[in-house]
């Protein structure tokens, strides 16, 4: 290994040999507090380790860290250390401690660590050597926990009733035992400096990882995580934090890990684990099986990130593949075979501009209904027309009767018959159709409307149509084109997260002469340059029939353009004949004359 950090270890410990990911080689450290003979130091170095980097001795000669507690330890310039930084701010070292402390105290309490005490350690297999290291005692009915500072003392204590945690007190100054310093095992912080740590809910759950040579410390309980400053962690790079397996503990975690940052990797318990479940209650119930199960928890331990796992990701995808090879997805179609072909399906955002009384509305509503007919769910939202008439050209195409005959009440047999039909179909359609008339319509309100008719109609997927874009309502017209430009944006964005498919009616552009251009482009649509990279498909609807001139309306032909295409490949899509007057067209392949 050629890493610094490898390579700082092997300079500094000569006599190493390396096992399975880690050297080990005899303590430095252990002479000189006078154990007899040398310890072995292991460190673990690989470099896809959170742990990389991290020493201890296997007698306990000293703490456990990372080479910057490596260095202090063993009396090593810190310049000579991988990723020192002389310019760093150590927090609370600024605070001012007193005199007289309870290190005395904790010998005595040490000492009573005897029998009953002593066996509530034993059912979780916590070696003496790791209860004296955290300087754990008894003080003859309660554990004693020394909540030691960073400058190595002990000023407060917290007695824990070892069956009954919800009794315990606080012991010593009382200042020391105030939220900001209920953190148990603080030195950690220091040993951990650019390297990893466990953060806990009670300090009997620290114990357990201590004992398996992990690193960590601890708060009485999880809603202590709500005072604990987040800077007091800063040079930390990796912090595990691993709470009770309770809806509260885990809300508490989740607040504290989005107050510091994606540093924080939350462990989460198995999905069969019992509710209140701790650290400790899991050593007790695994036996020798505990280190394997801790160190799965651990590579499944996620970062608190905006992103989502790679294999959330994956798997996001291939569903969204399998939906999109099946057949809800490629029933995505408007009805008309040369526009479905052209688009291949109605996905994404399609916007389509027209002139003014081109029939692009009719258009729309015609592909809005057929589509409702094969049970798709469609979204109509409307602000020229009005649901009545949108209502009314539906039943005038299904019934194939003009309105003024269905609004005349005198209707033949046959007649009767048709609309009977066409109303029972309309009714029946209207439980995938929707058309919506709010002028107060808000990107929020239409995510809701689209949640709400996909639970609905049990679909995959729903179709929006949108009559018009420059229609839609925006908090300042002054501010018209900014406006639209925040609708696209909004659409985009429901588009990606919905898997949602739009078809627009926009505007086109006069010239300065008050005309509309005759050869489409995508420079024809009004009053937004975002259409051009917000449309997955650009269309233009244009007529071919002069409005001035005494053309029967069945000669009426419209042609539609595909003018820019994310995909497809642009250009005329077909002709289209007004089926007058019935309120729909019938697509033709032949070019207009």
């Amino acid at each position: 290994m050629t890493d610094p950090v490898s390579e700082f270890y092997r300079r500094h410990l000569p006599q190493a040999q390396q096992r399975n990911g880690t050297i080990q080689a005899p303590c430095p450290f252990c002479s000189r507090q006078g154990k007899q003979p040398a310890g072995i130091v292991t460190v673990h170095l690989n470099p896809d380790s959170f742990f990389h980097g991290y020493f201890r001795c296997l007698s306990h000669c000293v703490p456990g860290g990372f080479p910057l507690h490596f260095a202090r330890t063993g009396a090593i310039a810190l310049a000579e250390v991988p990723g020192f930084d002389p310019d760093r701010d150590y927090f609370g070292r600024e605070t001012d401690y007193p005199a007289a402390n309870l290190n005395q105290e904790l010998i005595g309490f040490a000492d009573k660590l005897t029998g009953d005490a002593l066996e509530f350690f034993q059912r979780a297999s916590l070696a003496p050597e790791i209860l004296a290291e955290l300087r754990v005692g008894y003080n003859g009915r309660y554990l004693v926990y020394p909540y030691i500072q960073a400058n190595g003392n002990c000023y407060a204590a917290r007695c824990v009733h070892p069956e009954r945690p919800e009794d315990f007190f606080w012991h010593g100054d009382e200042r020391f035992a105030a939220e900001p310093f209920r953190l148990f095992n603080v030195p950690e912080i220091e040993h951990c400096e650019n390297g990893a740590l466990f953060l806990v809910e009670g300090e009997h759950n620290l114990l357990p990882l201590k004992q398996l040579g992990l690193p960590g410390l601890a708060v009485p309980k999880a809603a202590d995580l709500e005072h604990l400053d987040p800077q007091r962690l800063s040079w930390i790079r990796t912090v595990f934090l691993w709470v009770d397996h309770s809806a509260e503990s885990e809300a508490m975690a989740r607040n504290f890990a989005t107050r510091t940052g994606y540093k924080v990797r939350i462990v989460r318990w198995p999905e069969q684990a019992a509710r209140n479940s701790s650290i400790y209650q899991l050593a007790v119930a695994s036996g020798p099986q505990f280190q394997r199960q801790v160190f799965t928890l651990i590579k499944q331990a996620r970062a608190f990130s905006p992103f989502a796992t790679p294999a959330g990701e994956f798997q996001g995808f291939r569903e969204r593949l399998l939906q999109e090879s099946g057949d809800s997805y490629a029933n995505l179609t408007s009805g008309f075979s040369k526009l479905d072909q052209a688009l291949a399906g109605i996905h994404g955002i399609n916007i389509m501009g027209g002139t003014p009384k081109a029939g692009k509305s009719a258009f729309f509503i015609q592909i809005a209904s057929d589509m409702a007919l094969r049970k798709i769910p469609v979204l109509y939202y409307d602000f020229e027309n009005g649901r009545q008439k949108i209502y009314l050209r539906i039943l005038s195409r299904l019934s194939r009767l003009a309105i003024d005959r269905i609004k005349s009440g005198a209707l033949a047999d046959d007649e009767q018959k048709r609309l009977a039909q066409a109303e029972h179909t309309l009714r029946a359609m209207l439980n995938w159709l929707r058309v919506v008339n709010d002028r107060r319509l808000s990107p929020e309100t239409m995510r809701r409307h689209i949640d709400f008719l996909r639970h609905e109609t049990n679909s995959d997927y729903t179709v929006v149509i949108i009559d018009s874009l420059h229609k839609l309502p925006f908090k300042d017209i002054s501010q018209q084109r900014s406006g639209i430009d925040g609708w696209l944006r909004q659409l985009e964005a429901i588009r990606d997260e919905l898997g949602t498919a739009f078809l627009v009616i926009s505007e086109l552009e006069r010239s300065p002469d008050g005309q509309f251009d005759r050869q489409p482009h995508l420079g024809s649509f009004k009053g937004s340059g975002d259409i051009g990279y917000s449309a997955d498909n650009a269309m233009v609807f244009l007529t071919q029939w002069d409005p001035f001139a005494d053309t029967s309306p069945e000669h009426r032909r419209n042609e539609l353009w595909l003018v820019a295409s994310r995909e497809q490949s642009p250009g005329r899509v077909a002709s289209y004949r007004l089926d007058y007057p019935y309120w729909g067209f019938r697509e033709e392949d032949e070019p207009s004359s």
